[in-house]
């Protein structure tokens, strides 16, 4: 049996568009305002993703260096290294790397608002054990307690570092001959959902029916897109009366 032995099937956008229009009966080449239209309709697509949990595919890790006494880290204090596409940071560690052969990593708890707002003294120096992140338009990562002397060094700024993994906004839809930032295993939902959107504003009496094909490919990509972990099983030990 002779077989492609390729594995890099995708889509363009262009291709995207006219796959979802064939799905709600209108066939052809699609040009001018439908195809912006339709464009626009996977940018929104893709937004409402991002309200949809965490994609393994755009979970991103980003290092930055530690300053003495600051609180709040962000792209506007730090472009070189703080990220510009946080959705949300998930997880945090500062690392001492003062001995270059064995870094030393602290995990971080993450707070809410009204927890940091509780905060007596948000500039109090020494060994950061907390942070929380500001959802704004451009994120920012407040931490506490600030980096103190014993965890900061202006010489070498490299010396001591938060690191933290953060789920990056899915990227958006862009020129025509590009190809869609997901993993294979979202192109099926990818276009039944824009043929969904497509059919809100082309085929009403569609609606439901492709509605309900969208939502089972995602529910499927979303649950083969998650962590597998080992799973260990303990026998549990009974002991009659008496014992």
């Amino acid at each position: 049996m002779t077989t492609s032995g390729t594995t890099s099937f995708n889509l363009d956008i262009e291709e995207l568009i006219q796959e979802a229009y064939e799905r709600i009966g209108i066939d052809g080449s699609r040009s001018g305002y439908q195809l912006r239209s339709a464009r626009r309709s996977i940018n929104l697509l893709l937004s409402e993703w991002d309200n949809r949990g965490v994609h393994l595919w755009k979970v991103k890790k980003a290092t930055v260096n530690l300053v003495l006494g600051q609180a709040e880290y962000n792209y506007a204090a730090d472009p070189t290294n703080f990220p510009n596409d946080i959705n949300d940071v998930l997880e945090a560690y500062v690392r001492n790397n003062t001995v270059t052969t064995a870094p030393v990593d602290i995990s971080l708890t993450k707070i809410d608002r009204s927890a940091y707002a509780a905060l007596p003294n948000k500039l109090s120096q020494g060994t950061p054990s907390q942070y929380y992140v500001q959802r704004t338009y451009s994120p920012s990562i407040f931490l506490y307690q600030t980096a103190g002397a014993n965890y900061s060094n202006a010489t070498n700024p490299s010396n001591f570092q938060v690191i933290f993994y953060y789920l990056a906004r899915i990227e958006d839809a862009g020129t025509y001959t590009n190809t869609p930032d997901v993993v294979f295993r979202f192109l099926p939902s990818l276009t039944s959902g824009l043929a969904y959107y497509l059919a809100v504003k082309h085929a009403p009496e569609k609606i439901e029916q492709l509605r309900m094909l969208y939502e089972d490919d995602l529910q499927r990509a979303l649950t083969e897109d998650s962590q597998r972990t080992s799973l260990y099983i303990s026998p549990k030990s009974y002991f009659g009366e008496g014992m």
